[in-house]
């Protein structure tokens, strides 16, 4: 889709049949169970700099919750050096694999496929269920139990990130503006859905999304305190006077392959209509309410209201539709996978348009909705009882259970009522083979054929030490598909470290 996007994705962890968990040392654990010898940390941190805002300062910190400076200060208390601490891990199918401190994280490779993508991102889900599985089998009692989900329902949030590589010259302002309206409503296809809410009147309700009562302002670096609706962190992972990556963290983690595809290949088009300056003139009063009032709408109208102006209220589906139709105008019969975005997304808005519940099998928040209802209604449960509410949010839980024998949503994908876009044979290929015509190639190629050789590594650069003697291949232009093609071959075609290195150089 002319445009580099990839996935980030932190799991939920926690151990059946033990009382307490030290969840930082189980993510720890979990993530050294997928090799098979000793760990040997290689990420490199120095070019990391999330402080750094887009709009030109840097904070001196970032800001944490409570429970996460809890979590900091008992990291102090292990004197256990960063690197071991987060168990870094680079994957040779260009992936990254670490602990972000309380969760197991999976960031995908770089990708230009949104199917490509999506077999990317479910080569994640086998890699951790696999570590999982592993992880059982080292303790004493207890079985590891991961989750693709957002929410313990205890208030604590965590994400799946979004990132697009987009030109730095477009003005922050019109990022902003452009981006927030289509963000906001998204959810209606893109939520994972959520029984209850946790912030606030903790209402008996079903939400359309697991992340949006937790976000509080438009625009901030941070991502754990206080989360932005617009991340301004600027760490562009390439050519900083040409590109920023946009970070979205708003979304949910989705099991179903149709939303993840769709929603990528959504906001991938949108992006490409602010950068343009080709937008639709919607400006939402307040975006932060609308995000919360849109996920707890049981209406289903989901109004959102415009600017001060107009004051008027239009339904969330029409807002996605401005945005579709001048995806279409520009970009219709670009390419396959473009044309599948845009019939896919029209035909989504259609099918909630005309009842939500008729898209089972497509989207994840309806799919698990009536999943929920079904027990619901075969178990005698009622929404208002407080016990009854634990049990279909621990239902509600097990429809994101990575562990394919018992989580809902695999019983869904078996029966045939889950949407597929890729088999399975693709999703185990791509859990050992990068995304091609990318860098992630040329990473993943690296460590497969001279891992040994390989001091540091992370998404800008490739460090090599042979013969005492530092080599670094930098890696931040390596966005340009001429310039990946004529590296990608250069790595295919030597056998040796020195004749590699050399056929770069010259």
């Amino acid at each position: 889709m002319n445009r580099l996007f990839g996935l980030e994705t932190e799991y939920g962890i926690t151990i059946d049949g033990v009382d307490r968990i030290d969840v930082v040392e189980e993510s720890m654990q979990l993530i050294r169970c997928y090799l098979r010898g000793e760990f040997t940390p290689l990420w490199d941190y120095q070019l990391e700099n999330p402080r750094k805002d887009v709009r030109g300062f840097e904070v001196k910190s970032l800001l944490n919750d409570t429970d996460e400076k809890v979590h900091l200060q008992k990291d102090r208390q292990r004197k256990v050096p960063l690197e071991e601490l987060k168990s870094d891990l680079i994957i040779r199918n260009g992936a990254r694999f670490y602990n972000d401190h309380t969760h197991p994280e999976y960031a995908t490779g770089e990708c230009l496929s949104l199917f490509e993508l999506v077999a990317q991102d479910r080569a994640g889900e086998r890699i951790v269920d696999i570590c999982a599985r592993r992880r059982t089998e080292m303790l004493s009692e207890g079985a590891v139990r991961i989750y693709k989900n957002n929410t313990d329902f205890e208030g604590h949030s965590y994400g799946c990130h979004e990132n697009y590589l987009m030109d730095r010259g477009t003005p922050f302002d019109r990022i902003v503006k452009g981006m927030l309206p289509f963000l906001v409503t998204r959810q209606i296809y893109a939520g994972a859905g959520k029984m209850g809410v946790e912030r606030g009147d903790r209402a008996p309700i079903y939400q359309l999304s697991q992340r949006s009562e937790f976000f509080e302002v438009i625009a901030s670096v941070d991502t754990m305190h206080k989360r932005p609706l617009i991340n301004t962190r600027d760490e562009p992972h390439a050519d900083a006077g040409r590109y920023r990556r946009l970070h979205v963290i708003l979304g949910d983690a989705n099991m179903s392959e149709y939303v993840t595809a769709l929603k990528v290949g959504a906001t991938a088009l949108v992006v490409a209509l602010v950068e343009q300056d080709d937008l639709p003139d919607v400006v939402l009063k307040d975006p932060v309410a609308a995000l919360k009032d849109v996920s707890r709408d049981q209406s289903y109208q989901w109004l959102v209201e415009l600017d001060r102006k107009t004051g008027r209220l239009v339904p969330a589906v029409e807002v996605q539709r401005m945005y579709l139709a001048l995806a279409k105008e520009r970009f219709g019969g670009r390419d396959v996978e473009t044309d599948w975005v845009l019939n896919a997304w029209d035909e989504m808005l259609d099918g909630l348009e005309r009842d939500p519940m008729a898209m089972v099998g497509a989207c994840d928040w309806v799919s698990k909705k009536w999943l929920l209802d079904c027990f619901r209604e075969a178990e005698g449960l009622s929404w208002d009882k407080p016990d009854d509410l634990a049990w279909l949010q621990s239902q509600d839980l097990e429809y994101h259970n990575l562990d394919r024998e018992a989580g809902l949503y695999f019983l869904l994908e078996e029966q045939g009522k889950m949407v597929r876009l890729i088999d399975d044979e693709r999703i185990e290929e791509a859990m050992s083979v990068p995304p091609a015509d990318t860098r992630a190639w040329f990473r993943g190629r690296c460590l497969e054929k001279f891992g040994h050789d390989v001091k540091s590594v992370n998404w800008d650069r490739i460090v090599f030490l042979r013969n005492g003697e530092l080599r670094s291949v930098d890696m931040k232009d390596l966005v340009d598909g001429e310039k990946v093609a004529c590296y990608n071959r250069a790595l295919d075609r030597a056998d040796e470290l020195e004749e590699f290195l050399n056929a770069l150089e010259t």
